[in-house]
């Protein structure tokens, strides 16, 4: 077991090395002291100036921020995810006080109340000052810190909109406090919540009755993901579910893989098209990010309309094609197959023509439309 975490570490740290790392100490007029930061700006930070990320603020970030770098860089690199900056805050020595909070309510007091307006009100408004950070911010916390970022979810105005909640320390209270702001969202917020077979029976059975009243929930902005690990022990568990928690969050980012394909596309009562162009537009909504429809994603909805045979959807699909890839032959082939399907053949065999002088891609090959094109003027004899 602590082989394969050491695997686990030595990967994501590998990745990191590429990703450009600062130190930087923080002089805190709420805390009366200096706190160490740990910054991971993404490999193309400095690549285009206009661009914003979405950033993770790591607490115990003397040992969590090399996890949640590691795991960041990688799945970005292959597109998992966007580029992300990420912060880890330095608390060694300081967990106690930073996360104090009252017996009588469960909300910070003394140090614990400095703290959360140490990250609030100063160190978020420092890194939107001097980073290109985005809309979309990510909290992580382990233990005792995990319960401390549910604080930020319980503000009129939520600091953060995804949480990353490793086998919390709960304070009382919160078991009533989180499902009940969560139950009554209006912005879309991702919750994720982990334990461990091996946590101590308080954090197993706080957990256990967070996720049932989390679960009961009916809130379509509530994005919500519960795991329960069998192995790990509490303090290797934050390696396993760290990418669980970004493939989580991330999920509507990447490609469209079998089983949504199987599961949702295919099942879809509506226009597969349509479906497609709501995952670009809520990328653009959540992440600030105006990202190019992949050629994956085209192959598997226009396989949805082949299967479904639904081929009046194929004319929106090529005129989407040719607007993304207008140098290559995509959006002239589907343009042909909704006028071969709709009874136009003739236009059908133009189309098809036409697209030939343009670049393969994604499979579609120039022998292929000229092979549809030839057998339509066989078949009618034009």
């Amino acid at each position: 077991m602590k082989k394969s975490v050491i695997f686990i570490l030595l990967l994501c740290a590998s990745f990191s090395i590429n990703a450009q790392v600062k130190y930087e100490t923080f002089q805190s007029s709420k805390l009366g002291e200096e706190r160490q930061l740990k910054i991971q700006l993404p490999r193309g930070y400095n690549s285009d100036h206009d661009k914003a990320y979405p950033i993770f603020v790591v607490l115990d970030g003397d040992y969590m921020f090399e996890a949640v770098a590691g795991n960041v860089d990688y799945f970005s690199y292959w597109e998992d995810m966007p580029e992300a900056i990420v912060v880890g805050v330095n608390q060694y020595g300081k967990r106690f006080d930073d996360t104090l909070y009252s017996e009588q309510n469960s909300l910070p007091i003394e140090t614990g109340a400095a703290f959360f307006e140490f990250i609030g009100m100063e160190l978020m408004p420092y890194l939107e000052k001097n980073f290109r950070v985005g809309h979309f911010k990510i909290a992580v916390g382990h233990g005792e810190t995990a319960n401390f970022i549910n604080y930020y979810l319980l503000k009129a105005t939520p600091l953060f909109q995804a949480y990353v909640v490793i086998s919390p320390q709960l304070a009382p209270n919160m078991l009533d406090y989180i499902p009940d702001v969560l139950g009554k969202t209006n912005s879309k917020t991702f919750y994720y919540l982990a334990n461990t077979k091996n946590n101590s029976e308080s954090i197993l059975q706080m957990t256990q009755a967070l996720n049932t009243d989390i679960s009961a929930l009916e809130n379509e902005n509530l994005v919500y993901h519960f795991d329960s690990f069998e192995n790990p022990s509490h303090y290797s568990v934050p390696t396993h579910a760290i990418p669980s928690a970004i493939e989580g969050i991330f999920k509507v980012f990447q490609p469209i893989s079998k089983k949504e394909y199987k599961e949702v596309v295919l099942e879809l009562d509506d226009s597969p098209v349509l479906y497609l162009q709501n995952k670009y537009e809520t990328i653009k909504e959540l992440f600030g990010i105006e990202k190019p429809i992949l050629i994956n994603d085209f192959k598997a909805i226009a396989a949805a309309i082949e299967k479904n045979e639904l081929f009046e959807y194929y004319e929106e699909l090529g005129k989407m094609a040719r607007k993304a890839y207008p140098e290559t032959l995509l959006g002239g082939y589907y343009l042909g197959r909704f006028y071969e399907e709709g009874g136009e053949p003739k236009k059908a065999m133009r189309t098809y023509q036409s697209a030939y002088t343009l670049e393969e891609i994604g499979g579609v090959t120039k022998d292929e439309v000229l092979e549809r094109a030839d057998l339509i003027k066989q078949d009618f004899g034009f």
